[in-house]
């Protein structure tokens, strides 16, 4: 009995992390998702853009990104609200981390070469929920914006 009260209080073990690091990144793709779908057309370009996201930031194969998709897609599925992704990105992420979610909602927002009106208000709701500052949810906005190029294209980055 002793045992399983300090196993209450102990460091979680490796297997703990990669489930809790697991429901991180199902948040984060639902959020994506929900990107994807705010204007009521999910495009091939938002879908690219999205894969590329993922596949950087979390270094996944190609495989393994479909996967996350499928599942955090059930999960956006069956969601009645926001709230249950932004409260585990809000209380795990670092500022730094939740601004990087929100550039990359940028990111697919523009994808298609269109921002629709959904779409930023989508950005802007998780903005608040997260708790990123307005300044930054802008610079956010405008440095993505910029960055992108006809179609929705990335620009090369310069050397």
């Amino acid at each position: 009995m002793i045992r399983s009260l300090i196993s209450l209080f102990s460091k979680p073990d490796e297997t703990d992390q990669a489930e809790h690091r697991h429901q991180l990144d199902l948040a984060a793709a639902a959020l994506m998702i929900e990107m994807t779908r705010a204007d009521y057309v999910v495009g091939s370009e938002e879908q690219q853009v999205l894969k590329q996201i993922l596949g950087d930031a979390l270094e996944l194969g190609e495989t393994e990104i479909t996967e996350l998709l499928e599942l955090a897609g059930q999960r956006a599925d069956r969601a009645t609200s926001l709230y249950e992704f932004t409260r585990l990105i809000n209380d795990h992420y670092s500022a730094e981390e939740k601004l990087t979610l929100i550039e990359c909602m940028w990111r697919v927002a523009y994808a298609d070469g269109d921002l629709d009106k959904y779409e930023e208000r989508l950005i802007r709701q998780v903005s608040d929920l997260i708790h990123v500052p307005h300044r930054a949810f802008i610079s956010a906005k405008l440095a993505v914006s910029e960055a992108m190029g006809a179609g929705g294209q990335a620009l090369p980055a310069s050397d």
